[in-house]
């Protein structure tokens, strides 16, 4: 199973210490250049477990992905290239113009509860606050409220 990943996804789980969900769920995420780019400029190193696979040289932008950052748009071209069943982006303009083209999307707030569901984390709640501590990751309330009745932790 590929499952390619931008960047929001692994640098805030690696801020927040609980990179490993990713390895637990996926076995291995890839990444493209301008992503391990963007990666490598704040943490030292990578984990194993994420693989670099370059977009190739002078290939063009999909369309609908022109506004986008490069990393953004290079992880929409390598999930759509390499048939990736899903594509972690926490964009809402990326995940848009991703699904557009027929990849399937997941924030970190979906990984959050599918790592519930599969018995990785004991709570949702304490992950999300975790996310937001250490990995300095917005969300909304409404989102939160979402998430918490979802995971069966609202109230």
């Amino acid at each position: 199973m590929t499952v390619v990943s931008d960047t929001t996804a692994i640098t805030t789980l690696l801020k927040a210490g609980h990179i490993d969900l990713l390895a637990k769920l996926f076995g291995h995420i890839v990444i493209p250049q301008a992503v391990e780019d963007e990666l490598l400029a704040f943490h030292s190193r990578l984990p194993e477990f994420i693989h670099l696979h370059p977009v190739p040289p002078g290939q063009r932008r999909l369309p609908g992905t022109e506004s986008l950052g490069r990393g953004e748009a290079e992880a929409i071209l390598l999930a759509k290239e390499l048939g990736a069943v899903l594509l972690l982006t926490d964009d809402r303009k990326a995940r848009l113009a991703a699904e557009r083209l027929g990849v399937n999307c997941a924030g970190l707030v979906s990984l959050i509860l599918l790592a519930k569901q599969q018995g990785h984390i004991a709570s949702v709640r304490d992950m999300l606050d975790a996310l937001e501590r250490r990995g300095r990751f917005h969300l909304t309330e409404p989102l939160k409220l979402e998430a918490l009745q979802a995971a069966g932790e609202a109230g």
